[in-house]
């Protein structure tokens, strides 16, 4: 089997590729897809779950904050909530206007 960090960046991973790049056991994962919404990998036929390269930073920034930094399940959830609450739910807008202040600056600096 290939490994993953053989893939083009943008490819889908295997819950299999996933465990071995981040080293969370595959229940976990699975656990994981239960409690937080926001994690929700393509499911294909045979319920094969391929993770898109947003999935598995997003499992990073769980992991992180659940073995790192301390947080609970509950916890890291508040977090995410509160996260979607100050985002408006426009987060197209938000980069948008992130990419506008980076492109000013860059202007800026090339004058």
């Amino acid at each position: 089997m290939a490994s993953g960090a053989s893939k083009d960046l943008g490819a889908f991973r295997t819950i299999g590729e996933v465990s071995q790049d981040t080293g969370v056991p595959h229940h976990i994962l699975r656990y994981w897809e239960g409690r937080f919404p926001q994690l929700r990998p393509v499911t294909r036929a045979g319920n094969r779950r391929y993770y898109r390269p947003e999935d598995v930073a997003l499992i990073r920034r769980i992991d992180r904050l659940l073995n790192s930094e301390g947080y609970t399940v509950r916890g890291v959830q508040q977090l995410f909530a509160a996260d979607g609450a100050a985002a408006g739910g426009d987060r197209l807008t938000a980069l948008r206007s992130i990419r506008d202040v980076l492109a000013q600056a860059l202007a800026a600096d090339a004058r």
